[in-house]
């Protein structure tokens, strides 16, 4: 047989998952997927650049955006389980599906749809928001749009892990985080610090970034950890600018991984402080660029012929 596409192997590992509906550890449920396809000794041989197998890979692939559909789920680290919605696609697709199916599938649900949408309609740098995170069937870019697009795709899947991780853990994580995202950038200087607000009544401040060593220099931070889809009003804009002024600031940055509605923007961009907004999608933007809560796996040389070289 031919090697199959990583969408190939959507509704095969849903197969498997629904054959007993007990939760299977990643591994044995990649092997039993492609043992359920027949893939040959030869397929099985096959490796990318980075030493994994080929098929291990792509049903990693099928799985992940399956979870993000909703039709499975994890339940603890590396194992998964089949939801309702992956008996579904079964039945509705017992020939196979594609990538575009499982998106069309997931939009409306609570799990995959509200992030491929938020994601896919935002205007972010270094192709997060404008580019899908998965492989396209066919393509007519050259060999380094490829990379340049592929790296891209990669961010996106990341972008959207990292929203997902941060929305899972708990608030007083998501403050730090986002403070660390403040230092990492350089908003602490060389010599300052960030501090996170754990009193109750913090008056809508919750966390302080010290510009310098003797804390003259300060922004305030706001950190709200909402759904996707969910959007920050006025309101919260509104208290936020009202704790600055309490604090005698005149700056601070009101960060979720929410949404902010046009009001919020707009009242944001009126008031005589300077208040600057950050959405989940920019967020995810500015930690996969300042290295936080992400880790470089692999770095690519690009070269072209030397063309003095050969004069």
């Amino acid at each position: 047989m031919a090697t199959l596409k990583w969408d190939g192997y959507l509704i095969p590992v849903l197969e498997v998952l629904a054959s007993d509906g007990a939760v299977w550890k990643r591994s044995l449920l990649i092997e039993a997927t492609a043992s359920r396809v027949g893939i040959s000794e030869e397929e099985r041989a096959e490796v990318i650049p980075s030493g994994q197998t080929v098929y291990a890979n792509r049903i990693g692939w099928a799985l992940s955006y399956l979870k993000k559909a909703g039709a499975v789920t994890s339940p603890s680290r590396a194992h998964f389980q089949i939801m309702e919605l992956g008996r579904d696609l079964i039945v509705r697709y017992p020939s196979g599906m594609t990538e575009k199916d499982l998106r069309i599938e997931a939009v409306g649900t609570d799990q995959g749809g509200t992030t491929w949408q938020a994601l896919g309609k935002a205007e972010g740098r270094g192709g997060i928001g404008k580019l899908s995170s998965q492989p396209e069937e066919e393509t007519d870019l050259d060999p380094i749009e490829q990379v340049e697009t592929g790296v891209a795709r990669n961010d996106a899947f990341v972008a959207e892990e990292l929203l997902t991780r941060l929305h899972e853990n708990e608030p007083e994580f998501f403050e730090q985080a986002v403070l660390d995202l403040l230092m990492a950038m350089g908003y602490g200087g060389t010599q300052g610090k960030a501090t996170r607000t754990q009193l109750s009544n913090d008056g809508g401040i919750d966390g302080i970034i010290d510009q310098d060593a003797l804390g003259l220099s300060r922004i305030y931070v706001q950190a709200k950890r909402y759904g996707l889809d969910r959007s920050i009003g006025r309101p919260d804009i509104q208290g936020f600018v009202g704790a600055l002024q309490g604090a005698q600031a005149d700056r601070g940055v009101f960060l979720t991984t929410g949404k902010f509605s046009e009001g919020a923007k707009q009242y944001a961009e009126a008031v005589a402080s300077r208040v600057v907004l950050i959405d989940g999608v920019r967020l995810a933007q500015l930690m996969i660029r300042y290295g936080v809560g992400v880790q470089v796996k692999r770095t690519v040389a690009i070269v072209e012929v030397d063309e003095d070289y050969f004069e």
